[in-house]
């Protein structure tokens, strides 16, 4: 499904969907506002965190702080987010990974995403290329795909780790375009794009920033992004829904809230959100770090969400992943 076609839905639909209290609406914010991030600093979650939290404070009069909570895969973060009251003051700021891989890979996760949180807004989303060392002998997606097919299970890929989007967007190219390419998964990206610009695998799927340099020092060729449509960041770099209708596996970053969080109070922060993403100083600290804001509403990223997980949950069917 295009995201940006599921993206462009009214904003009044939403605001149909979820009546506004206005006794709450007027008592939010009343004190400092969390965001529970499931990951440690440093990351694409957490810096979207941070540029949110500084806007966000700037616009409501309140501060806004970013916890970092890693550990036991998310659940750490969602207990701390469910534990908490639900009126808007504590939140999760996470990527569509802990709501749609994890229950799906993991059989001890204790939080429900159905059950125990509510999308607020579909902050942003940040493509990912596919960077081949040079000695590949392909310089278009095209000739890669030709060249993999001519010479099967000779070539290996790497990822973030089993179970990661860079993974299971890998085994989605692998299934859609008939490749035979082996896994070769690493600790995150901190090792798996010096294994590409050293030729320990030939190609891997990473965020735009951390390919950059390698890129204009000529170490790695980028070759398609893993979007439906072109990027913004690369918009010479063929896209891979071009080939495969429908393929986007850019991940995304949102805010859920806990149950039962008052629906004025959601509305309220989908809205300064979807204002502080347009603003000029966002547009260009997100460009910088290779992400695109969106600013979608709950609505919107509660359709994006139930079609990731359809999405997620083919792909780790093809990956043949087992919950662990």
């Amino acid at each position: 499904m295009n995201r940006r076609r599921v993206l462009a839905g009214a904003a009044a639909s939403t605001l149909a969907a979820l009546p506004v209290s206005r006794a709450w609406a007027q008592a939010f914010p009343s004190q400092q506002i969390k965001f529970i991030v499931p990951y440690s600093p440093g990351g694409l979650p957490d810096t979207v965190a941070r540029v949110v939290a500084k806007k966000l404070s700037e616009r409501i009069g309140q501060s806004v702080v970013v916890d970092n909570r890693p550990g036991a895969n998310g659940v750490v973060a969602a207990s701390a987010v469910t534990s908490a009251a639900p009126d808007g003051h504590t939140l999760l700021l996470t990527d569509d990974s802990m709501m749609t891989v994890n229950p799906l890979i993991y059989k001890t996760i204790s939080y429900d995403p159905k059950r125990d949180f509510l999308p607020v807004s579909l902050i942003a989303t940040a493509p990912l290329f596919l960077a081949v060392h040079p000695s590949v002998p392909a310089n278009t997606f095209q000739e890669l795909i030709a060249l993999i097919k001519s010479k099967p299970g000779e070539f290996a890929y790497g990822s973030s780790g089993i179970g990661s989007t860079h993974h299971l967007c890998s085994e989605a190219m692998k299934a859609a375009l008939g490749l035979d390419i082996r896994h070769i998964p690493y600790k995150g990206t901190g090792q798996s794009v010096p294994a590409v610009v050293s030729n320990q695998v030939a190609m891997v799927f990473s965020a735009f920033p951390s390919l950059t340099g390698f890129v204009k020092s000529g170490q790695v060729k980028l070759l398609v992004s893993n979007t439906a449509k072109r990027s913004i960041f690369a918009p010479g770099v063929t896209a891979m829904g071009e080939l495969v209708p429908g393929f986007d596996f850019a991940p995304n970053i949102g805010i859920f809230a806990p149950a039962k969080t008052p629906a004025s109070v959601i509305v309220r922060i989908s809205d300064e959100v979807a204002k502080l993403v347009k603003e000029a100083d966002v547009i260009q600290t997100f460009t910088t770090a290779g992400i695109e804001g969106i600013g979608g509403g709950p609505a919107d990223y509660a359709k994006v969400l139930a079609s990731e997980a359809e999405r997620d949950a083919k792909a780790i069917r093809t990956a043949n992943l087992k919950a662990e």
